[in-house]
C-alpha cells in the first residue's frame, strides 16, 4: 500500500472525517441532528480537531511532545484501539489473553502515532465532507457512516467508519478509505511476523521500531 493512502487512513482514523463545512445528504440529514449519533459524533469530534490543529499550529510544529500528547487524547477517546487490535490479529488472536491484545492494540496505535502523526499539521482543512448515510449493523450494536470528501479540482474521496457501542458511547474500529480498510491492511501486513513470534514479541518489536506499521 502506498504510503500516502496509509497516511490518509491513518489521518481519517484519528480526524474521524475532514469537515470545515459539513454538507449533510439526505439520508444522514435525521442522524446528523440526533444528539447521540455516531454520525454527530463523527462531526462534532471532527470540527473540534481541525479547530484545536488550526488554532495550535505552530505550536505543535515547535513541540512535537504537545502534537503527540494531543493525539493521543483524541485517538483514545474515539478509536476504539483493543477491539480494532483484536481484528488486527485475526486468526492469531485466537485464544490470546486480553493481556496480550491490548499489549499488541497498544503498541500499533503507539507505532502509528509516531510515524503519521506529524502528517496531521500537514493536513488539508480546506476539505468538505459529505455525510452520505448511517447504516445500522449487528441490530444496531455497530454502524457504518459512509461520507465523501470533497475536493476542489479533484474527485470524492470516500470514506466510511465502522463504529461500536462501548457503553453508552459510540468508538470507531475501522476506517475504510477508497474501499481501503484500516484492520485489513495491517492484518495482511502483520500474517507474517505473527506466524513466526508470539504477540507478545511482535507487540516488542513494534515498540522498539524494528517493525513499522505501513511498511
Amino acid at each position: 500500500m502506498k504510503r500516502n493512502l496509509i497516511t490518509a487512513v491513518i489521518a481519517a482514523a484519528l480526524l474521524a472525517s475532514a469537515p470545515v463545512v459539513v454538507l449533510a445528504g439526505p439520508q444522514a440529514a435525521t442522524a446528523s441532528t440526533t444528539a447521540s449519533s455516531p454520525s454527530k459524533m463523527v462531526l462534532e469530534n471532527s470540527t473540534r480537531i481541525l479547530t484545536t490543529l488550526e488554532a495550535r499550529r505552530d505550536e505543535f510544529k515547535a513541540d512535537r511532545g504537545a502534537l503527540k500528547e494531543f493525539i493521543a487524547s483524541e485517538f483514545n477517546q474515539m478509536f476504539d484501539r483493543t477491539y480494532a487490535g483484536r481484528l488486527v490479529l485475526g486468526r492469531h488472536g485466537r485464544g490470546a489473553s486480553d493481556a496480550d491484545v491490548k499489549l499488541f492494540a497498544d503498541a500499533l496505535a503507539e507505532n502509528l502515532m509516531q510515524r503519521y502523526g506529524s502528517s496531521l499539521l500537514d493536513f488539508n482543512s480546506k476539505l468538505r465532507v459529505r455525510m452520505k448515510s448511517e447504516t445500522p449493523l449487528r441490530g444496531g450494536s455497530m454502524v457504518k457512516v459512509s461520507s465523501e470528501f470533497l475536493r476542489e479540482g479533484g474527485e470524492p474521496i470516500p470514506v466510511d467508519y465502522l463504529m461500536r457501542k462501548v457503553g453508552s458511547d459510540w468508538k470507531v474500529f475501522d476506517v475504510m478509505v477508497e474501499g481501503v480498510s484500516f484492520v485489513q491492511t495491517f492484518r495482511n501486513q502483520f500474517d507474517g511476523p505473527l506466524s513466526r513470534k508470539s504477540i507478545a514479541e511482535v507487540a516488542a518489536d513494534l515498540k522498539a521500531g524494528k517493525l513499522k506499521a505501513g511498511e
